[in-house]
């Protein structure tokens, strides 16, 4: 499980690098500031939760249990989260109109601090 957990965050840190440059570069000229901001905002996200899951591959003190919680609590919550922050922000680029799945967001956003919660209650409770 440790590989797996640290593959995904090496992974999720490579495409936030990709994302952050797309977007630095070539939705630059596409986009407002605002929607850029936004844009911005679920590339800062997924690489603060790539280095999370970094972290929870490495440590011991936490069970494979708790870290695999944590590890679907982040995948889904990056998918949900930065995900659709990615999409909302681009959302004039394309006929559908993403706004309809805006209310992903939150719910990913939930799952990011209950991934973060688990690991501080798991890492509190040791002894």
């Amino acid at each position: 499980m440790d590989k797996k957990i640290i593959s995904t965050g090496a992974v999720f840190g490579m495409i936030a690098i990709i994302l952050g440059a797309f977007g630095a570069h070539a939705l630059k000229k596409v986009l407002s500031i605002e929607q850029l901001s936004t844009f911005e905002t679920g590339v800062r996200y997924q690489m603060y939760h790539a280095l999370f899951l970094l972290f929870i591959g490495t440590v011991n003190s936490l069970s494979q249990k708790t870290k695999k919680t944590i590890y679907y609590l982040v995948l889904w919550g990056v998918f949900l989260f930065s995900g659709s922050i990615y999409l909302l922000a681009t959302n004039d680029l394309t006929s559908f109109d993403f706004k309809a799945i805006g209310f992903v967001t939150p719910i990913g956003g939930l799952l990011l601090i209950l991934a973060w919660g688990v690991s501080l209650f798991n890492l509190l409770k040791k002894k």
